[in-house]
């Protein structure tokens, strides 16, 4: 007789399977652990199984976001393959989606992870600690929904650990700071101890930046596969190639991701990565205000007062405007996504 597997091993929460068991009733529930070009690795409850999305679905699909992404959990047709790979009927609502915008002049969606609770944004101590790609990591973790939690890795480099937390801090507003050595598995005990039974959890960051050798501490095993850094650049290739999710030791799961070389934002939470500067601007005397040449603005008071530095104004209205750019290539592929449905929708009568 076969095991049945825990699904709120792999992360399941009750709410989702009250929703599955409402709607869903007929189909099997399942959670995507591995995503090839058309195929789909996926968990069930009686074992692994391959599936593909049905026609239905690939019907319906306007961009790469409306397909299965690691970390989604679907209703299938089958717990089994023995007759053939199971059909993905549907994609179950996500509780947070970690996305970037897709390479290339495209506005797609490109979902790195879903059902995410804790997004482990991984930053190395040595030259390749940038702080202002740091706000941008952290802008896209908060709008995915997921909570964000920094780790400063290989602090065995650093020669000032102290000096680069501050840095830290100080955009980092409420957000938690790990500092680890994974190779002397120093600071592991406190990641394992952050993440629960029925936690999902992922690592983002740089290529090389040892996301691949603090999995494998967490597994307390060589799975993941492990490159060093380059010595002329402190730049890393990417080890994982592929997104993967995997079962923790201790409990909950991981879905393992590509070094980015860039994050590409597709959408951006304002609100919760620059607060301090949100609430500045809200005290400037125009709703408008630029923080230019007006007068009575907060923003540049600030500036001026050392409280708020230029760098990180920069930074806010760098991603201000690579935003507005996304947005309108948003409506511009909305509007071609309306006039394809409406072709469909003529086509059929």
């Amino acid at each position: 007789m076969i095991e049945k597997i825990n699904l709120f091993e792999l992360g399941l929460k009750k709410d989702t399977l009250d929703l599955f068991n409402e709607e869903y009733n007929g189909n099997y529930l399942g959670r995507v652990t591995l995503e090839h070009k058309h195929t789909y690795r996926i968990m069930t409850e009686n074992g692994e199984v391959l599936g593909r999305v049905s026609g239905k679905l690939n019907y319906e699909a306007n961009g790469t976001q409306d397909y299965p992404a690691v970390g989604d959990w679907v209703a299938i047709d089958r717990d089994s393959d023995k007759h053939g790979e199971a059909i993905i009927h549907k994609i179950l609502p996500r509780k947070s989606s970690l996305s970037r915008k897709v390479a290339g002049n495209r506005a797609d969606e490109q979902i790195i992870a879903a059902n995410v609770d804790t997004v482990f944004i991984c930053m190395a101590l040595n030259k390749d600690f940038n702080i202002r790609r740091l706000e941008r990591y952290i802008s896209v973790v908060w709008e995915s929904g997921a909570i964000p939690s920094i780790i400063l890795t290989k602090s065995d480099l650093c020669e000032d650990i102290d000096l680069s937390v501050a840095q830290v801090e100080e955009v980092a507003i409420g957000i938690e700071i790990h500092v680890v050595c994974a190779l002397e598995k120093e600071g592991v005990d406190e990641i394992a101890e952050v993440i629960g039974h029925n936690d999902t959890v992922t690592f983002i960051g740089s290529s090389g930046i040892g996301k691949s050798t603090l999995i494998n501490a967490l597994l307390g095993e060589e799975k993941m596969l492990v490159n060093d850094i380059r010595e002329s650049d402190h730049k890393g290739k990417h080890t994982t190639t592929h997104r993967e999710l995997v079962k923790l030791t201790d409990g909950g799961v991981v879905i393992d991701t590509p070094g980015m070389r860039e994050l590409q934002i597709y959408s951006v939470d304002f609100d919760a990565s620059f607060k301090d500067i949100e609430e500045l601007a809200s005290k400037c005397r125009f709703v408008d205000c630029k923080h230019k040449t007006e007068p009575n603005c907060a923003v540049k008071s600030a500036i001026n007062d050392g409280t708020l530095s230029k760098e990180r104004l920069k930074s806010y209205e760098k991603l201000k405007r690579e935003l507005k750019i996304i947005e309108n290539k948003k409506k511009l592929a909305e509007k071609r996504a309306e006039k394809k449905s409406n072709l469909k929708k003529l086509s059929r009568k």
